[in-house]
């Protein structure tokens, strides 16, 4: 399986010591959620946690976020372990002892399980330290939630440099406490979010023909995109094009003479991905002339397709295999949903394991983004164990 001994009792035992510390954590992340790009609060807070394990943080640009970096006592390829650190402006409806603290946002995606799991890997690699043959990176990024994301700030700010391999994750409360998932090659969607804003001309009620209806242009520009995906992308292509608001008009009796609306495009192919937001301008832009209309259109977020390398796949395998035995691991299903993770991807290889926090006792069963989402917090000993391992395993023998 490896070509050098992994000690993965040694992780086992490292990891269920540090598990109490986790849950506190992770709790008081809980309580604390900061919405995209706005996380200074969670920032401080990861900085005093990291300064406590020991690692070496490392200077960026930018204002929220933290990267750290653990070097073994030998020199070695360097892997990176990277984590969101935003919540969603979502009011918790939980009845958790540590629920939000904070109106109207709430940690409803698991990014406060990613921070904890991640700090807990730093603590066992920290205890590991005179063992690691190489360099771990430890990204701790901002703004997964909301366009146009942390990922490619970070990126261009250098957190890449010089890392061979960079690894992942993310909780399912879909999948059982005690199980992960994996998927080769694409396993999340391409994400282009945009804003389109149709310039009408306003008017009295009674009087639409002197304006330019803004408001029922924006109908017919929603109605007529929704064929782009059933006419001219490929049927054998799952895509999406989805509109999550429309905001236009001032009063019953006047015409509208600007509407936004903001919607997103997902797809699975690469084809469809650079398609996509072509068809969804041409489209909006010949209905709006049609109409005397003029069209305005944003890219707020373009993330690429999440391709998951199989060989990084295939390490975790391996690890989680020998750390927790057979009949744990499961094939991650393809969905469109999108995670900025993939910007990663694109530069070198990595992959994201799904961490099972599944368990209906406690009600954590509930979809992500919900008002009611909860997640196991047995769940944190399985994907610290995983990725301190594969970590390690990764700096000792590489990808095979």
């Amino acid at each position: 399986m490896n070509m050098y001994h992994i000690p993965y009792k040694e992780i086992i035992s490292l990891t269920k010591r540090v598990h109490q510390k986790q849950i506190k954590i992770q709790r008081h992340l809980h309580r604390y959620p900061e919405i995209s790009f706005n996380e200074f609060k969670n920032t401080s807070y990861l900085k005093k946690e990291i300064k406590k394990i020991g690692l070496k943080i490392l200077p960026i640009k930018m204002e929220t976020g933290v990267v750290a970096e653990l070097r073994g006592t030998t020199k070695g390829p360097t892997v990176a372990v990277r984590t969101d650190i935003d919540a969603l402006p979502v009011t918790e409806k939980t009845n958790l002892k540590y629920k939000s603290k904070i109106d109207g946002c709430m940690h409803a995606c698991g990014h406060d399980m990613h921070m904890a799991t991640v700090l807990g890997a730093a603590m066992i690699l920290k205890e590991m330290q005179s063992q690691l043959k190489g360099t771990i990176r430890f990204i701790f990024q901002p703004a997964e939630e909301m366009p146009p994301g942390g990922a490619r700030p970070m990126i261009a700010g250098g957190v890449l440099k010089n890392v061979s391999a960079i690894f992942g994750l993310h909780v399912d409360p879909h999948l059982a406490t005690g199980k992960i998932s994996l998927r080769d090659g694409v396993t999340m969607a391409s994400v282009n979010d945009f804003d389109l804003i149709i310039h009408g001309k306003g008017g009295h009620a009674a009087r639409p023909n002197t304006a330019v209806d803004a408001l029922v242009t924006a109908c017919e520009v929603v109605e007529s995109i929704q064929k782009v995906i059933s006419r001219e992308i490929d049927p054998i292509t799952p895509a999406a094009v989805s509109f999550g608001t429309i905001n236009g008009g001032v009063a019953r009796n006047v015409i509208a003479d600007q509407v936004v609306l903001k919607g997103t495009a997902r797809s699975l192919s690469k084809k469809a991905t650079r398609d996509l937001p072509r068809l969804i301008k041409r489209t909006a832009n010949a209905v709006c002339k049609g109409r005397g209309a003029r069209l305005e259109m944003n890219i707020l977020a373009d993330y690429p397709v999440l391709y998951n390398h199989a060989k990084i796949n295939r390490l975790f395998s391996e690890n989680y295999l020998a750390l927790f035995g057979k009949g744990k691991i499961e094939e991650t299903p393809l969905v469109l949903g999108g995670e900025d993770f993939a910007c990663y991807l694109e530069k070198i290889p990595g992959a994201m394991f799904r961490l099972g926090v599944m368990n209906k006792k406690i009600k954590a069963d509930k979809p992500w983004h919900s008002s009611q989402f909860i997640a196991d917090e047995k769940a944190l000993i399985y994907g610290t164990a995983l990725l301190a391992s594969a970590a390690f395993d990764f700096l000792t023998n590489g990808i095979k």
